[in-house]
């Protein structure tokens, strides 16, 4: 009986072994150049909302997930050369992308901003008013497309990340800055160079431009995974731990803009 005993118990430990050895793998394409939401921290570690959700998804799957950057003219092509399985990177749900991509439900809502110096005195924002005015968005992204749309006669400068637009604006080498507003606010109300600048004219939430909020991104043939995180997204808003991460990062509930 004892024997059988150590058998079982054997068998039992290698079952676990077994498990935890090939517990599901997944690799999580981010940016990690778009502060609060993904950046890297002066110890190289990649970290941010975007990231925080990630991870909490991947648990709640049973997935252990390693964090990839990518910077963001290649975010949608690495996916699909299977350089990570999904993309967690503030990324706009528009139709243009649904073209090549699959995305779950929106993880928050999206809107778009201006930014300008402070004693600027821009007040209007029309392609009359902008006239060949310099306006800097981070090419790539639906603010760049924005800007490209809307603002023909003026001089569109197209930055690879929007740190460097940021500090394109802080050095007053831009009048206008096209961006994410969340990130813009951050810039502008928590770090030393947005003190040059402030948020002007309404909110822009176009949907020709904003689409259906931010999404996770995810090959066309992987919809089971796409079910699957759909499902811990709806859980972790239901049990408090999407509050617990918005809190760390933002004033507002940034699921409802509210």
């Amino acid at each position: 009986m004892k024997k059988l005993a150590k058998i079982i118990g054997a068998a039992v430990l290698f079952a676990g072994l077994a498990t935890s050895a090939y517990a599901e793998k997944l690799r999580l394409g981010t940016e990690g150049a778009y502060p609060p939401f993904n950046y890297v921290t002066s110890e190289g570690k990649i970290e941010g909302f975007d990231i925080d959700i990630g991870l909490e998804l991947c648990k709640r799957i049973g997935a252990e997930c390693e964090v990839v950057a990518q910077d963001w003219d290649g975010i949608i092509p690495g996916l699909l050369a299977d350089k990570y399985d999904f993309i967690i990177a503030s990324m706009f749900i528009t139709n243009e992308r649904k073209k090549q991509v699959n995305f779950t439900d929106p993880y928050y809502k999206a809107a778009m901003t201006h930014v300008v110096a402070k004693e600027s005195g821009i007040t209007e924002f029309t392609n009359d008013a902008l006239k060949g005015m310099a306006i800097g968005a981070q090419s790539g992204t639906t603010q760049a497309d924005y800007a490209l749309a809307m603002y023909p006669d003026a001089d569109i400068r197209l930055y690879p990340t929007q740190d460097e637009a940021n500090l394109d604006m802080a050095s007053g080498r831009i009048d206008v800055m096209v961006g994410d507003m969340l990130p813009l606010l951050d810039f502008v109300e928590k770090t030393e160079d947005g003190k040059c600048c402030k948020i002007a004219g309404e909110p822009i939430t176009d949907p020709e431009f904003v689409g259906d909020g931010v999404g996770i991104a995810l090959r066309k043939e992987d919809t089971d995974l796409q079910a699957r995180l759909n499902k811990a997204l709806a859980e972790i808003r239901a049990d408090g731990t999407y509050k617990a991460i918005n809190d760390k990062y933002f004033t507002i509930d940034i699921y409802t803009m509210k």
